[in-house]
């Protein structure tokens, strides 16, 4: 991953960490598929704090040097994606994460993502794999 997109996708998973997100992944999808060269995928216990989920990434995208080009699924609460170009972020529901199980259709191996945790990330900005 080039150093910026790196680093964008570190501080998104940051920042969903510290709104206590669930199960925080990211995977290179860079050699699968045209639509982006990541995948962070998240969950949340609840409707509203799937919403909270992404507000919060709206307010600080800015900050992080991020433009959000399309939102969808923030009504129903249940499956948002944002579109940063070459960054799709989804903000699961944890009932919807386990039904459609992302993971499994763009992960071949751990080798392409980053399980993320403040312990995983303190080894990443020390660049540690």
């Amino acid at each position: 991953m080039e150093s910026a997109t790196r680093e964008r996708v570190l501080s998104i998973c940051r920042l969903l960490y510290d709104k206590k997100a669930q199960d925080i992944i990211a995977i290179d999808v860079e050699d699968k598929t045209i639509l982006a060269e990541w995948f962070i995928i998240c969950s949340g216990r609840a409707s509203t704090q799937v919403k909270a989920l992404c507000d919060e990434i709206e307010q600080k995208s800015n900050e992080m040097g991020l433009k959000i080009l399309r939102k969808e699924g923030y009504r129903g609460a249940r499956w948002i994606v944002l579109d940063f170009g070459n960054i799709l972020l989804h903000i699961f529901h944890e009932d919807e994460r386990k039904y459609y199980n992302m993971e499994r259709l763009w992960m071949d191996d751990l080798k392409s993502a980053i399980l993320f945790s403040k312990e995983e990330d303190a080894k990443l900005d020390s660049g540690i794999k």
